[in-house]
């Protein structure tokens, strides 16, 4: 029942952000160009800051398990593989079909997934959840900037070949802001530079406006007429994300020797909502946002009723 509640306390302010936005636009406090600038400002300074300060201050180095990270990144790379088969015979649409794609596999891993597993095991700072970041969040933001580039409606590169497609594609995966953003925490973290405190104040702050600007941003261009007719995909997503993908690796996981901590980050990475950025950066890359954003918002509904039915069973089994 603590799982529960803490469940529900994580994901409703994330939902009713979402639907403070939309509330907002309806009663003409965000407008189409604010909503353009919020999301803007938050692919491009706030969510890279975010990202960045969480990875900068997690100690790697103490907590190195080769193991685990090795198989958070090569089930996320299986995962992306298999969802994008699915993709060709459930969406019809190319550029539907890369936001159902990245919607499907990408979690709050570092929204929801360090508090999750600090509720449970304590501090997470000395845990093992930000290997379960390393080894999934950043083929996380490399799959999904090749995904949505390639899928992106292309009728202003009708001419382009394949050599320009690649290279767009190479060009946009190594200036993403987000991508830049996690390089930029590995390399503090690692190489231990004091943050000063002025700097400490400074990303913390602008990192916190990540969340609800791009929460209220996304409620605030939440179609419901566009939304019920991406219905059947959204729900399809959202199964694959809260269910699916949990029943597939964590037997495997179970099998391979992981356990406690372990085991939670891995549920985390599998089964937890679809994180905000999936809309941002479907937005920002010249996708529509609905499907992704249908898909958030029903897993993270769904996911503190999922989550809870998970460590359940987990619990009963043993190995938590």
């Amino acid at each position: 029942m603590e799982n529960f509640i803490f469940s529900i306390n994580a994901t409703m302010p994330i939902f009713l952000l979402m639907v403070t936005g939309y509330f907002f636009q309806k009663i003409g406090l965000i407008n189409t160009e604010a909503s353009k600038w919020m999301n803007k400002f938050v692919f491009k300074i706030a969510l890279p800051i975010l990202v960045a300060r969480d990875l900068a201050f997690q100690d790697f180095k103490s907590t190195w398990n080769s193991r685990f990270v090795l198989f958070c990144f090569f089930v996320t790379i299986i995962s992306i593989v298999c969802i994008s088969a699915v993709s060709l015979f459930i969406i019809k649409d190319k550029v539907e079909r890369g936001e159902f794609i990245q919607s499907s596999y990408r979690s709050s891993a570092a929204l929801l997934g360090i508090a999750f597993v600090n509720n449970i095991y304590g501090s997470a700072s000395t845990g093992i959840a930000p290997l379960m970041i390393l080894g999934s969040v950043p083929l996380y933001n490399i799959f999904a900037v090749t995904v949505l580039m390639i899928t992106a409606d292309d009728k202003d590169r009708s001419g382009a070949d394949k050599k320009t497609l690649i290279k767009e594609t190479l060009f946009g995966i190594v200036t993403n802001p987000i991508i830049l953003g996690i390089l930029i925490g590995m390399c503090w973290s690692l190489i231990e530079i004091p943050v000063p405190k002025i700097l400490d104040k400074f990303t913390e702050q602008m990192g916190a406006l990540a969340t609800p600007l791009g929460l209220m941003s996304m409620g605030a261009t939440f179609d419901l007429k566009k939304a019920s007719k991406n219905i059947g995909p959204a729900i399809i997503a959202s199964i694959i994300k809260l269910f699916v993908l949990v029943a597939i690796f964590m037997p495997i996981a179970i099998h391979m020797g992981f356990a406690g901590e372990q085991i939670v980050a891995i549920l985390v990475m599998l089964g937890s909502a679809t994180t905000v950025s999936c809309y941002i950066m479907a937005k920002s890359m010249g996708h529509e946002g609905t499907l992704s954003s249908s898909v958030i918002m029903i897993t993270t509904l769904g996911c503190g009723f999922s989550l809870t039915f998970w460590l359940f069973i987990l619990k009963s089994i043993g190995v938590i």
